[in-house]
């Protein structure tokens, strides 16, 4: 039991030797019987299926599994209580990503027919409601980036770069410099999106690395640009939680190479109403509407990544994008320059709403106050943290972080053979994660812990309990938290299957294929 003094409550999660759905399929199992069309509908529509080309049609019905709806409720019942997440457990431990709290009544907006049956070919004067709630959180992030346009097509933070790294292609293109300007300027604490999106398009990627205070050097910058230079992606605060503060003066030297700045604010937790795109003179910039701003992050979705640009680059941007005219809001298709699509329609509307309400509920003092409170939550946990012992905070000695810290376990290692993937699943054994570190691993055994402003005192110090208690047991037994976990579900990861592209299956059918010997 949890005690004031002990602060660990006891935890054991429930565990089901669960099999993929597929394997639950049983021939002629049914959920529910679909009711043939009636014979006046198929006189008027057809079969359904006659008016498909025949080249587009299945040989054969899809292999979809056939079962009934008591087993997948079960089914889904039991995966769900595999997991944990920021309604279940304090879960500081997702740096990088913004595992928040987003209020229900959020939920129940989004969950309303009116929102959840939208459809996106519907006509524009029955979605009067949508738009102009898009065109209002365009309105709000334009006051909150200083940036003079938004669009919410990308589906994501990664998309958004890439629409990012695409508005910087077509610029380039259409002042007839594209072949020469071939490189993209990023930093290695950035997220590394910024690079992976750019090389999508194309470009060689420059990347600068850390000085001795853990921040890209301006010398360094200075020796990167050139004739070739065609834009910098970069994040600030980077994932160490370092804030850049010559920041203005990256963009002012990469504007006068000729290039363009894209600023990657996925997680903006630490800084809203604090600084804004503009006042660093960034070009173009994103928000992760499902990190920032309310929408559970999902495992990667529902997202958006909301895309904002200076007036300048308006007629880039992916269309359409929502405009109004004083009397009714509509969808703009006809931008001169436009980028094109980074993905069908306009992204997720349950997101822009989440984020319009968090947004009108919150007011401009709310904002800031998120801000202050995510890193007066990060700085506790960075004092409490460099006092337990193994534990270390590279990089910016003395100095506060914005909203997280990439942490090192580097010292506990070397003296007990612990690892970080070993914390890890102790922590899992107390109903808490602990994450370490996307690649590339330029910390030692890291963990990035970040708080956002969602968690207590109270809830904070129960967390940095189960850190005190697993780095106790660390120098007193190893052995005990190597051979973690004992109370969850989770596991120890056979990388090599990860490391091994020949061996990937991201479908049942190639599982089958590869696994099975089945066609």
């Amino acid at each position: 039991m949890k005690t004031k003094k002990t602060k660990v409550r006891n935890f054991h999660q429930a565990k089901w030797d669960e099999p993929v759905i597929f394997e639950l399929s049983t021939k002629g199992e049914r959920g529910i019987l679909v009711p043939e069309a009636e014979k006046e509908i198929e006189e008027c529509i057809g079969d359904g299926i006659s008016a498909i080309p025949e080249q587009m049609r299945r040989k054969k019905p899809p292999a979809l599994p056939e079962v009934a709806q008591m087993r997948v409720l079960k089914h889904f019942l039991h995966l769900s209580q595999h997991c944990l997440g920021a309604d279940l457990n304090v879960d500081l431990g997702q740096g990088t990503c913004t595992m928040k709290y987003s209020p229900k009544v959020n939920e129940e907006f989004v969950r309303s027919p009116k929102v959840a049956e939208l459809h996106p070919l519907q006509d524009e004067s029955t979605v009067q409601g949508a738009l102009e709630i898009m065109y209002k959180l365009d309105l709000y992030l334009r006051e909150i980036s200083g940036l003079d346009w938004f669009s919410f097509q990308p589906g994501g933070g990664s998309q958004a770069i890439l629409a990012m790294a695409s508005i910087i292609h077509a610029y380039h293109e259409w002042k007839e410099e594209s072949p020469q300007r071939d490189e993209i300027i990023t930093t290695i604490f950035s997220h590394p999106s910024d690079a992976a999106a750019a090389a999508v398009k194309g470009y060689k990627i420059i990347t600068l690395y850390q000085g001795e205070d853990g921040l890209p050097e301006v010398e360094a910058l200075k020796k990167a640009v050139s004739e070739r230079t065609a834009g910098l992606l970069i994040t600030n605060p980077e994932d160490t939680g370092i804030f850049n503060p010559r920041i203005a003066e990256f963009t002012k030297i990469v504007h006068n190479a000729g290039g363009l700045c894209g600023y990657d604010q996925a997680n903006a937790n630490g800084i809203l109403g604090i600084t804004r795109a503009s006042e660093a003179d960034f070009d173009m910039c994103f928000f992760n509407l499902h990190k920032t701003f309310s929408s559970p992050h999902g495992c990667g979705g529902p997202a958006t990544g909301a895309l904002g640009v200076r007036k300048e680059f308006k007629d880039f941007l992916p269309v359409p994008v929502v405009e109004y005219d004083e009397e009714k809001y509509f969808l703009n298709h006809d931008l001169p320059h436009t980028i094109g699509k980074v993905r069908s329609f306009l992204g997720v509307f349950p997101a822009v709403l989440r984020a319009y309400a968090w947004i009108m509920s919150l007011g401009a003092e709310g904002l800031k106050e998120v801000a202050h409170i995510a890193v007066l939550n990060n700085n506790y946990i960075l004092e409490k943290v460099k006092k337990l012992r193994g534990a270390s905070a590279p990089f910016a000695k003395g100095r506060h972080r914005i909203e997280q810290v990439r942490y090192s376990w580097q010292d506990l290692t070397k003296d007990t053979g612990v690892t970080t993937e070993d914390v890890t699943l102790r922590m899992a054994d107390f109903g808490f994660h602990l994450w370490s570190s996307h690649h590339p691993f330029i910390v030692p055994q890291p963990f990035t812990i970040e708080p956002t402003e969602s968690y207590s005192k109270e809830e904070i110090d129960e967390y940095l309990a189960g850190l005190e208690r697993v780095i106790e047991e660390a120098y007193k037994d190893p052995e005990k938290v190597r051979n973690a976990p004992y109370s969850s579900v989770v596991h120890k990861i056979d990388h090599s299957t990860l490391d091994d592209p020949q061996k990937w299956a991201i479908t049942w059918r190639a599982y089958l294929k590869k696994h099975k010997g089945q066609s």
